[in-house]
């Protein structure tokens, strides 16, 4: 791939009905019903209104053989409407559910790690290699007469891989980790092509945005080692609702396809599955710009890993770079000194001078020309008087460039100042091409200078600057880049929902947490009670805990292995009754929904992970 013009990465095609995916294709995109697969006439109107939404796919539970060959019943309602959308069934734990519903559905979508394997459990065990091998067996066993299946009724499989239901025997071996997730991966792929079959998607699910991009790139480099090349679809598990939902997914699905990997794409959202829809589009949309775009040259690093997740090393100036957690820049320079105290940034961007209502207990950038010095405000410089910035004697020194401005007299600079910190912006229609070769420059070049990236917009819609920018920034955090974020937008958007954009991108892509963090399901016909009322319960009863993960499970399919990563979680297990853990370990089990909103709260009190909110 090139890390600094797009591409799509030219995959094979795979036949799903009468809408094929890969290939020289459009990336598809595809929601997933929330409805009970038994009710034919709910779920057969909720897949419509999902298709008129605008998804090429629809995505359905099917738990059981009975659901399984309810599909047929959906399906012919679908169809009776004049609606041709191919239907996939979605499997876990149950390989005759899957032989079921590939007889009727146009793709089966199965879990490697609980296909056959048995239910997570977070044991360790010891396997030989002849145990191991053993267990290969065990899953082609069940698995052939699938393939089998789908061969005659040319029905197409996904693979999805999900991070949080790793099987205890891929554990065993890889641990929860990226390289575990190829392998339970490829230990099915390679049974497909000793088998003949190549009707196949491939996914590689997290909530965690950066072990799901390291995840997807190991494994095309695995693929590219081999020889393949199948299609992908790519989707950010429990992402959430509203904001932190579309935002946590445009950083993880809009940092691959920003890089031409992706086929087919679900925005998942604690939401009704044709909100998804919408966003899926504007994801996709906004990364078409790039298309044809004019050539950026630059160099990779050798320093650089696509697979590490090692940060850029930088030196620090005053609290930003070294190991000082990413600071946010508010553009105040219209005159706006509104704050939510949630979110207070770090600096603000004044423009040409120091206002009287600026608040002093906030340092301030100032362009130089207008900077006289003021305790607690730094300079800004730019390319028109970079040559100036030596003379000047603050503590820190801001300098706007871009990767064109950038020439051997300004590395030089950079090399030879320790207090200097470029402000990174950019024009180009690929800007994360373009900051990237700027970054790439610096590190050929031995240069250790923190960098803020910035970037301009003119949005009226929330959504839209949410999506964007999301993509544009999270694609650079994810690579390892970035002491800070800087966003501006021309459009009607209040600069308080900006500040929390900014702070929401940062926790998103992993690199500074300000506030709960939510890991909830997007819902689905396993879901064990009304999903969307519980998270705005749960959210009210915990969103002033900034320093805690908290995840909101409709079942036990992902549930424990996803809220692995929560500090606590609150899990469907059966109708009307819920599980809590603490992290792995399951605390109560089978509490009544009524009662375990206020049971959350206790255990995290008896914890110790307590905080009174504030009046």
């Amino acid at each position: 791939m090139n890390y600094f013009n797009y591409k799509r990465r030219l995959s094979s095609e795979t036949r799903i009905g009468d809408t094929p995916m890969g290939g020289s294709n459009p990336i598809r995109i595809q929601s997933m019903t929330n409805t009970n697969t038994n009710d034919t006439e709910a779920s057969g109107e909720q897949v419509i209104r999902i298709v008129k939404a605008g998804a090429d796919y629809v995505r359905l539970t099917a738990q059981g053989v009975r659901e399984a060959e309810n599909l047929r019943n959906i399906k012919d309602v679908v169809r009776g409407q004049g609606y041709k959308t191919p239907l996939i069934a979605d499997i876990h734990f149950n390989p005759r559910a899957a032989e079921a519903a590939a007889k009727v559905v146009e793709k089966v979508r199965i879990n490697p790690g609980n296909f056959v394997d048995r239910v997570k459990t977070f044991e360790t065990f010891e396997y030989t290699d002849e145990e191991y091998a053993q267990e290969i067996e065990k899953i082609k066993a069940k698995f052939i007469p699938l393939l089998n299946i789908c061969k005659e009724h040319k029905t197409a499989i996904r693979i999805g891989v999900n991070h949080g239901s790793l099987s205890d025997r891929i554990m065993s071996r890889y641990g929860d980790t990226p390289e575990g997730m190829v392998e339970s991966c490829m230990e099915f792929l390679h049974i497909c092509i000793d088998e003949g079959f190549h009707d196949i998607v491939i996914s590689m699910k997290t909530s965690n945005t950066v072990v799901m991009s390291k995840a997807v790139r190991l494994l095309i480099a695995r693929m590219e080692k081999e020889g393949l090349n199948f299609p992908l679809h790519l989707g950010v598990t429990e992402a959430g609702d509203g904001e932190d939902g579309r935002i946590k997914s445009a950083v993880g699905i809009g940092s691959l396809l920003s890089d031409g990997i992706g086929d087919t794409i679900r925005v998942s959202l604690s939401e009704d599955p044709e909100f998804e829809v919408p966003v899926a589009r504007k994801l996709v949309a906004y990364i078409g710009e790039k298309e044809n775009h004019p050539e950026i040259i630059a160099k990779v690093s050798d320093k650089f890993s696509p697979f590490s997740t090692d940060r850029r090393e930088t030196y620090a100036v005053g609290n930003i770079g070294g190991d000082n957690l990413p600071v946010v820049i508010s553009d105040r320079s219209q005159g706006n000194f509104e704050f939510n105290s949630h979110f207070l940034p770090d600096y603000i961007y004044v423009g040409k001078e120091l206002p009287v209502a600026a608040p002093r207990a906030i340092p301030s950038i100032i362009d130089v020309t207008g900077w006289k010095g003021d305790k607690n405000t730094y300079p800004l410089f730019d390319k028109s008087n970079w040559e100036k910035i030596e003379e000047n004697d603050a503590a820190i020194k801001f300098l706007r460039l871009s990767y064109p401005e950038l020439n051997d007299d300004i590395i030089t600079l950079l090399k030879g100042s320790k207090s200097i910190v470029v402000i990174l912006t950019t024009n180009h229609i690929n800007g994360i091409g373009e900051q990237r070769a700027f970054i790439h420059t610096l590190m050929n070049n031995d240069c250790d200078t923190p960098i803020i990236p910035n970037r301009q917009y003119n949005e009226n819609e929330s959504e839209d600057l949410q999506i964007k920018a999301a993509t544009d920034f999270g694609t650079l955090y994810l690579d390892g880049f970035g002491n800070g974020i800087m966003l501006q937008n021309e459009g009607d958007i209040s600069k308080k929902n900006i500040d929390a954009y900014m702070f929401g991108i940062l926790q998103a892509s992993r690199i500074r947490t300000s506030k709960t963090e939510y890991i909830s399901c997007p819902s689905c016909g396993r879901t064990l009670f009304d999903l969307q009322t519980t998270v705005a319960l749960v959210k009210g009863a915990t969103s002033h805990l900034t320093h805690l993960k908290i995840g909101v499970m409709g079942c036990i399919v992902n549930g424990p292995g996803e809220m692995a990563d929560a500090d606590y979680g609150y899990v469907g297990a059966e109708k009307g009754k819920i599980s809590l853990y603490k992290k792995k370990n399951l605390i109560e089990k089978n509490i009544s929904s009524e009662e375990a909103v206020e049971r959350l709260v206790q255990l995290i009190k008896d914890n110790g992970d307590w905080v009174e909110p504030e009046n």
